[in-house]
């Protein structure tokens, strides 16, 4: 990807609120996974929405103040929606995803008032001191289409999570190539050290969601 946003050629997708107001992400027509907004991180955005997390009318909010950090960001939509929902968000990627990153959080800077967006480059499997102490929540949508990505990914969970962390995967099932074979191994990987729970689709947001796109909690067993 171009290292100046303005050098590649990008368009704008739009994500509603539910109060209305509306997120506006660049994402690039030319480049690598991580340029596109990708429909289970539309998904997962809106989840973050939902109303047990999220109502207004009744005072609800949980993430107000909570330290949230999104792996495999790429546009950070995610972070973005939990940062203007109240969150201390760091969204993370590979460094030549910063840029794109950058520029979203700045063109959605206005709608962010009592939370807070950053972003910081995370290879995972690396050192993670900087994201420490353990944020409350880890967010990722679609990080797993990578096999040689898939045991580093796992790690960086490890590393990251601690007692009060709750991590929300969303991603797409994909039944095509490799596809199959990485999800499985991310699974037996994970199940290893963490605990599942696969969301309903009637605690998904009604109109952005499907049955081929996965949402799960997943928290270490030691911590369960």
């Amino acid at each position: 990807m171009a290292a100046d946003i303005d050098e590649c050629k990008y368009f704008v997708r739009e994500i509603k609120k539910n109060e209305g107001c509306v997120l506006k992400v660049k994402q690039c027509y030319l480049g690598d996974v991580g340029c596109v907004v990708w429909d289970a991180a539309i998904v997962l955005a809106r989840y973050l929405e939902t109303k047990q997390f999220y109502d207004p009318s009744s005072g609800v909010n949980v993430w107000a103040g909570r330290r949230v950090v999104e792996l495999g960001a790429g546009t950070g939509v995610v972070g973005l929606m939990a940062a203007t929902l109240g969150a201390q968000v760091t969204v993370t990627d590979l460094e030549d995803l910063q840029t794109l990153l950058k520029v979203n959080i700045q063109e959605n800077q206005t709608l962010i008032s009592s939370g807070s967006v950053t972003a910081k480059i995370l290879k995972w499997g690396e050192d993670v001191s900087e994201f420490m102490p353990p944020p409350h929540y880890i967010l990722m949508a679609d990080c797993i289409y990578y096999e040689q990505s898939v045991v580093p990914l796992v790690d960086s969970l490890k590393l990251l999570s601690g007692p009060e962390t709750c991590i929300i995967c969303c991603y797409e099932e994909r039944t095509e190539g490799v596809n199959p074979k990485v999800e499985r191994r991310f699974f037996e990987l994970l199940q290893q050290s963490f605990k599942c729970e696969e969301i309903p689709l009637d605690r998904q947001d009604p109109e952005f969601s499907s049955p081929d796109i996965h949402i799960l909690h997943i928290r270490r067993k030691e911590f369960v």
